[in-house]
């Protein structure tokens, strides 16, 4: 069985991609199962720099486990709002403060926008996600999906900026649609359904 370390701690996050990979005969682990390292300066300006940097950091703190040494699998995400010239994007989780409640996210990004025309308020998810095997990058993908910022937070669905985050072809945020049509369209969904593919060629 291929073992894989997906090296966040993000629970919403690790049950979008255990679902998606679910059908394959993989291992997922976690950085809970590494023992503990120093925490990591996300510091790249790009999704996919950082997403390099985090799995060569992990992959360089794993031991053999059992005889084998995992895949480690390292994934940045965020959101990018065109009349805010990119921003939050990598700073989506660290937007305005590092322990700021999304709340408080959504009444800043809602203000910086009240001038702007709803035909402006186009927005976009990125995951970038990068498997980096004895210290050599050996996969690299980016899923992205196309949205708007929508007028104020729908939905208790998702989590992080997904109630403010709409998509037309849906007509409601991602807030308000249930995992399964998450999963289809959103930029985790699409990163982490490619990883899928390329894992099946390989096993």
């Amino acid at each position: 069985m291929t073992r894989l370390l997906v090296a966040t701690t993000n629970p919403d996050k690790l049950r979008e991609i255990r679902a998606i990979l679910g059908h394959l005969p993989v291992e997922v682990l976690t950085l809970k199962d590494l023992a503990p390292v120093p925490e990591l300066e996300e510091k790249e300006s790009t999704f996919v720099e950082n997403a390099r940097l985090k799995a060569r950091y992990y992959d360089r703190c794993l031991d053999r486990i059992d005889g084998e040494r995992p895949l480690t699998v390292a994934e940045d995400s965020g959101l990018e709002i065109e009349a805010l010239e990119g921003e939050p994007g990598v700073l989506s989780a660290r937007f305005l403060r590092p322990d700021a409640s999304y709340p408080e996210r959504f009444a800043e990004i809602d203000r910086r926008l009240a001038t702007v025309p709803a035909a402006k308020r186009r927005a976009r998810f990125v995951c970038a996600v990068t498997v980096v095997k004895n210290g050599a990058i050996v996969f690299e993908t980016t899923g992205t999906v196309e949205g708007e910022i929508a007028d104020s937070p729908r939905g208790t669905r998702g989590f992080g900026y997904d109630p403010i985050f709409y998509y037309p072809p849906y007509g409601r945020t991602l807030g308000e649609v249930s995992d399964d049509e998450k999963r289809r369209v959103a930029h985790r969904g699409e990163a982490f359904r490619r990883l899928a593919s390329w894992l099946e060629r390989g096993i």
